[in-house]
């Protein structure tokens, strides 16, 4: 896209440039490369993701989602600027709403194969965590992969120093942020929502990439 004398909008993250590849390669791990089917990024961020991840899945159609306009106005840039045609426009999504209400609604229920969340569950509410695994209890298909990344607790410790003294900042800056229990917190809220944690995956800088897979109620 040419700008011209226009004042770019585009973010850029340096933890998400740092980042992107490892998760990248967690990715490959779980989807092959010729799937065919949909991904819903929540909580996109910059775009810097989404357009990293979308030339190595081809026949997946990547739908970005954002609350905050300007990172909308960043994401839509990046996706602009890419070459293929498998991202489509960032869409508003705030995951406190009833699954049925986001996309405005156009979403049916046991539509979506991937939902790929980045780190949002440590730096928002809990409500927020609560509507992500009932988005993926609703919306994922039988089978279906939910992504998480980003740094968490595991059962009751917080490890290393780093991120002890991380979660202490987080509370210090919203009470109602903070690393979330795996094991405590989001394995039980996920098994509320039909959702079973399948694998843990350490990444650098302290961060886990989590996988999570959607189930029937009766498998649970």
């Amino acid at each position: 896209m040419s700008l011209g004398s226009q004042v770019s909008t585009k973010h850029h993250h340096p933890a998400a440039e740092r980042n992107k590849e490892p998760i990248l390669q967690e990715l490959k791990k779980h989807i092959d490369v010729n799937a065919k089917g949909y991904l819903l990024e929540i909580s996109s961020g910059s775009g810097q993701h989404v357009t990293h991840f979308a030339p190595n899945f081809p026949n997946i159609t990547f739908q970005p989602t954002e609350m905050e306009m300007s990172s909308l106005k960043s994401i839509n840039e990046y996706v602009a600027e890419y070459p293929n045609s498998n991202i489509k426009n960032a869409q508003y999504v705030d995951i406190r709403e009833p699954p049925n209400m986001w996309l405005g609604g156009s979403l049916k229920s046991g539509s979506v194969d991937y939902i790929l969340n980045v780190n949002l569950i440590h730096v928002s509410e809990w409500a927020c965590s609560q509507g992500l695994f009932k988005g993926a209890g609703e919306l994922l298909k039988k089978e279906g992969y939910l992504f998480t990344y980003g740094p968490y607790a595991f059962n009751g410790s917080i490890t290393p120093e780093s991120n002890v003294n991380f979660n202490a900042t987080l509370k210090a800056r919203n009470p109602s942020w903070g690393l979330r229990d795996v094991h405590r917190e989001l394995e039980p809220l996920a098994k509320e929502n039909g959702i079973v944690l399948e694998s843990k995956h350490e990444l650098p800088a302290n961060n886990h990439f989590i996988v999570w897979r959607k189930k029937n109620v009766l498998d649970k």
